[in-house]
């Protein structure tokens, strides 16, 4: 469950980012399914990458510390690959 518990708060806060930013961009027509997937998966790999960066051990950095890195890489890399494939299918319908 300790390996589990990162990768859902990512997860869940990769879909707060998308979303947030899938409302916000509103010249890429994107429906729910778009939004949610590249929300999880941004989600994970925005945790993936700042725990790399940062070079935490969650055994080191406490339960608190390791969940407050994993939800703002969640939040960012659900919200920057959101915009990404918004861009792109904004881009597509335009053809």
């Amino acid at each position: 469950m300790d390996a589990l518990l990162p990768i859902i708060v990512q997860i869940v806060t990769g879909v707060i980012g998308g979303q947030a930013v899938g409302a916000a961009i509103k010249q890429a027509a994107m429906g729910q399914l778009p939004k949610i997937i590249s929300g999880a998966v941004g989600g994970v790999a925005g945790g993936q990458i700042l725990g790399s960066l940062l070079g935490a051990d969650p055994a080191a950095a406490g339960a608190l510390g390791g969940m407050l890195g994993d939800a703002v890489g969640g939040v960012g890399g659900g919200a920057i690959l959101t915009a990404i494939v918004g861009a792109v299918m904004g881009a597509m319908n335009k053809r």
